[in-house]
């Protein structure tokens, strides 16, 4: 994959100074820190970064530290030596290991325990480790990419998130901004989701109508680029209802066919304070209509709303969604 089969859509000025900024840091072998509210795009920007740089050609591994049993931190990060522990039948390597001289990403980060934390403090000072029962020193050669949508200086300030790491990581720091500051993305972002949506769900004609378009670059988003998506894969699947699996050419995207939260913001609609949800009503929205979307695959949907299996089977009972 090239960095030009992996754009990055906008051409909103905050959009163009992070490409800027993401071109520059691409090159260095410094640890990169990248943080955003959740759904804004730091995976991608990470992926980016890698494809701009000069390792582009290495191994490109991301790892997701909140779905990483507590238990196994260790083993997962860093392999196992054959009888390092009960069930450790053969030598197994970690992440850091197969990482090469490529690129780690580090999803989550702030969801790691306190002794994790620690572990990867060491990682980090060091740039070495051993496999978990082993002797042998191994360096690690891979540029290491942090991202969080957590408040970590305030996450520091109350015990949650070690200082001495977050100074480690904040060295190179990149700020993804949500989309209701980079309005002039949405409508370039939702022309290129909606190309990939149209063969997903066989409607190739699919388009948004003009007072659809006018209401989405006045929604707020505060699920932000992910939100987007599953909106307009709601309105894909609801504008193609009894129509059959293939949609006709006259495949228009209306303001109906999106969920209510984004509806309300439609120029013209009723009073806007009368169209605001609570922040749950929004989430058991967003979850039921992915979940919806792809067919109650909850593997799928955790993916597509970054939140681990666990965490969307627990949000699944607490909304009742079947």
């Amino acid at each position: 994959m090239t960095a030009e089969r992996l754009p990055w859509i906008g051409e909103d000025p905050a959009s163009l100074r992070l490409l800027e900024l993401a071109k520059k840091v691409a090159a260095a072998p410094t640890t990169l820190l990248i943080t955003g509210e959740s759904g804004t795009g730091k995976d991608h920007l990470a992926r980016l970064v890698h494809e701009l740089g000069p390792r582009r050609d290495a191994p490109y591994l991301k790892i997701d530290c909140a779905s990483l049993p507590p238990q196994l931190v260790e083993s997962e990060l860093f392999g196992h030596e054959r009888g390092a522990f009960t069930g450790a039948v053969e030598r197994k390597l970690g992440r850091f290991e197969l990482g090469g001289n490529g690129t780690i990403v580090l999803d989550e980060v702030a969801s790691l325990s306190q002794n994790a934390q620690s572990k990867l403090l060491r990682v980090l000072q060091e740039r070495a480790f051993e496999r978990l029962g082993g002797t042998e020193t191994l360096k690690i050669e891979a540029r290491i990419i942090a991202l969080t949508n957590v408040d970590l200086p305030a996450a520091v300030k109350a015990g949650s998130f070690r200082e001495d790491l977050f100074f480690r990581l904040n060295v190179l720091t990149l700020t993804v901004p949500p989309l209701r500051e980079r309005r002039a993305d949405i409508l370039l972002l939702a022309d290129h989701l909606l190309a990939g949506l149209r063969s997903a769900h066989g409607h190739p004609h699919a388009q948004l109508s003009e007072s659809a378009q006018r209401m989405l670059a006045a929604y707020s988003w505060p699920g932000n680029v992910r939100e987007l998506r599953n909106a307009l894969e709601r309105a894909v699947v609801f504008s193609g209802a009894g129509r059959g699996a293939t949609g006709g050419e006259n495949d228009i995207l209306e303001p109906e066919n999106f969920p209510d939260t984004v509806r309300a913001a439609a120029p013209g609609a009723a009073s806007p304070v009368a169209g605001l949800r609570s922040l749950e009503d929004v989430e058991r929205e967003v979850i039921a209509a992915t979940l919806e979307a792809t067919h109650y695959q909850i593997s799928r949907s955790a993916e597509i709303l970054g939140i681990s299996r666990k965490t969307l089977l627990e949000k699944r009972k607490k909304y009742g969604l079947k």
